[in-house]
């Protein structure tokens, strides 16, 4: 099972199975964080809440941007050069998906921070390369990583190490 916390404009878009506050992902990522971007197209930003990694996909349709999800999380960790092995386990794990409401400050904050990174790396006029743009972001330093790797895909690969 995996947990979103989404923001409120993604949740009011995205009809989802609302999670207990009792109820956490199976996965070994662990819970993700989501928002909606409205950028033409429209696009939805979901951040790891354990590595920080940054996930861009489109929004549009809403409705089953809970079958999509793990794909373009699949393309993402491939990206990353991570085992096949670990991405075939932690798909599978997705198979339900649970939308709660955000409750990690920081890590709204880290998609603030995405969100106007990306927008200053998009340009203007050009149909984003999504992909790119995730593997981008995930070079990026963030403030709640500096204890420890300092960077989402830093902090990814030593998760993997483990």
């Amino acid at each position: 099972m995996l947990v979103v916390h989404a923001t409120k404009k993604l949740r009011d878009r995205v009809k989802a199975i609302p999670a207990q506050s009792s109820e956490t992902s199976t996965t070994r990522l662990g819970d993700w964080y989501a928002t909606a971007v409205f950028w033409r197209p429209q696009v939805c930003l979901f951040v790891n809440e354990l590595t920080l990694l940054p996930v861009l996909l489109p929004l549009a349709p809403a409705a089953s941007l809970a079958e999509r999800f793990p794909v373009a999380l699949g393309d993402v960790l491939a990206a990353h050069n991570t085992d096949a092995g670990f991405i075939a386990a932690e798909l599978a794990e997705m198979g339900q998906l649970r939308l709660a409401k955000t409750s990690n400050r920081k890590v709204v904050g880290m998609m603030n921070e995405f969100t106007f990174l990306a927008e200053a790396h998009l340009g203007t006029g050009t149909q984003p390369d999504l992909l790119g743009l995730s593997v981008r972001l995930a070079g990026t330093p963030c403030g709640p990583l500096y204890k420890r790797h300092v960077y989402p895909d830093r902090e990814l690969a030593a998760l993997l190490a483990q």
